[in-house]
């Protein structure tokens, strides 16, 4: 059986979490001058494929986004997801070296 490359994914997970970041910030930046701006969908995207931990640091860095609903909610949701899925791979990985 293959080693997964954990390395790989570590270094994915960071640099989507810090464009996520990025991406919060500069929405920001062009909300305060009431110019275009990046779309919601966008910004659950980045979350969605790895940018959470990102996306609540930059909500409390910059207040942003922080009661917008149903954004924020859809936020929760797909960190509670992520965190079962995390879950279930260190649990199916403990099971595995059992057998």
């Amino acid at each position: 059986m293959t080693t997964f490359p954990w390395q790989v994914l570590v270094l994915y997970l960071l640099s989507v979490t810090l464009l996520t970041a990025a991406l919060f910030a500069f929405d920001k930046h062009r909300a305060r001058g009431r110019r275009w701006r990046i779309s919601e969908r966008s910004l659950l995207f980045f979350c969605l494929i790895g940018g959470t931990p990102g996306a609540y640091w930059a909500r409390k860095k910059f207040r942003h986004k922080t009661r917008k609903q149903p954004f924020s909610t859809q936020l929760h949701v797909i960190a509670v997801v992520q965190l079962l899925i995390c879950l279930a791979i260190i649990w199916l990985n403990l099971l595995a070296k059992d057998l």
